[in-house]
């Protein structure tokens, strides 16, 4: 299989939003965790799928912070960037907004996930390296390098 040529930032960049319904809502009337978890897990994989153009599964949930809650009618933002790529596996950065009606947005929460393209045959697959643009950008990168060779070292420990 051949890789494409590298890709942008901008080119796999998701945004998904939702409006807050009382079944989004834990019995402390703040939004489910879990609920958030998979809307998370949803961008990041769209993200890695525009960048790969392949099938892709998640491996890891590197960080995820809780920064405060949202409640029932909120607008919430998720906004999904590519941060770093390997060989296979790609590290998407997913960023969750509180939207005021204003269009004010406050962030609630920022994850990080690595996902991993796969083949046809449900195997790990090459895929396109990354190009980062802006200083942000290259920042997250290069911080994605860093998480990366821990998350090695961290498995080689553990094996």
């Amino acid at each position: 299989m051949e890789i494409e040529k590298a890709k942008h930032v901008y080119e796999s960049r998701t945004e998904q939003i939702q409006i807050l319904m009382p079944e989004h809502i834990n019995g402390y009337n703040r939004l489910f965790g879990g609920r958030l978890m998979e809307w998370i897990d949803i961008v990041a994989a769209v993200v890695a799928r525009r960048h790969s153009n392949m099938n892709v599964t998640t491996v890891a949930v590197d960080n995820l912070q809780f920064k405060s809650p949202a409640r029932v009618n909120s607008t919430l933002v998720l906004i999904g960037t590519m941060t770093y790529v390997g060989t296979t596996s790609m590290e998407v950065k997913v960023e969750t907004f509180v939207e005021t009606l204003q269009g004010t947005k406050n962030l609630i929460n920022r994850a990080y996930l690595v996902m991993v393209a796969l083949d046809e045959n449900d195997n790990p697959a090459p895929v396109p390296k990354l190009i980062p643009d802006t200083d942000e950008e290259k920042a997250e990168f290069e911080a994605g390098k860093k998480r990366s060779e821990l998350r090695k070292a961290r498995r080689a420990e553990n094996y």
